[in-house]
């Protein structure tokens, strides 16, 4: 089913969103990869305040390439989010409502998005440009040091998505594997 949705993505948003639904998500997102991650437990860890508000936000893992001249933004293509799995459960747990990249979630991750009613999007890995054609704004927010991997306030309009794990925990990378099975030849 193809859905359009805005953010922020609240619990009322992630209720109504199902593994296998395409999306196309409008509005204000952050990017931030393993770096800037790794920075904000470390700001957690000392007792003080993120730079962002994570509550019911979306973060995007990517690392944009730079702008061409024009744009907000180069390539903006997902990167593995895996690499994110020891970081998300506490984020999630804090308020953030969904993530996007590509790729497997660890059964933390997978209890967190249960737990917290959130929601894990994959965008298409090798897209970046066409991606990127969706991103009206980009403005680094903090950590303009990390270079690509600084935290990044973007604009969307219409970014694409697939559900891949729903606020129930149902997860097409394992329902579609089963369901291939299942064809006979």
């Amino acid at each position: 089913m193809e859905k359009y949705i805005g953010t922020p993505i609240t619990e009322d948003v992630t209720a109504s969103l199902h593994a296998g639904d395409y999306v196309y998500i409008s509005g204000t997102i952050y990017v931030a990869r393993d770096a800037a991650h790794k920075r904000m437990m470390e700001v957690l860890e000392r007792g003080e305040e993120l730079p962002i508000d994570v509550k019911d936000c979306t973060i995007y893992y990517m690392g944009p390439s730079p702008a061409r001249e024009g744009r907000p933004i180069g390539s903006a293509g997902p990167t593995t989010a895996s690499r994110m799995d020891r970081y998300a459960p506490t984020l999630l747990d804090l308020g953030e409502k969904a993530m996007i990249g590509k790729g497997k979630r660890s059964q933390a991750v997978v209890d967190a998005i249960i737990r917290n009613r959130a929601v894990y999007f994959a965008a298409v890995g090798g897209a970046g440009a066409l991606l990127s054609k969706c991103i009206t704004k980009s403005e680094i927010v903090c950590y303009e040091d990390l270079g690509a991997e600084a935290i990044r306030k973007l604009e969307i309009t219409n970014f694409p998505a697939i559900v891949v794990i729903d606020s129930e925990g149902n997860n097409l990378y394992e329902t579609a594997v089963q369901e291939y099975r299942s064809c006979e030849l």
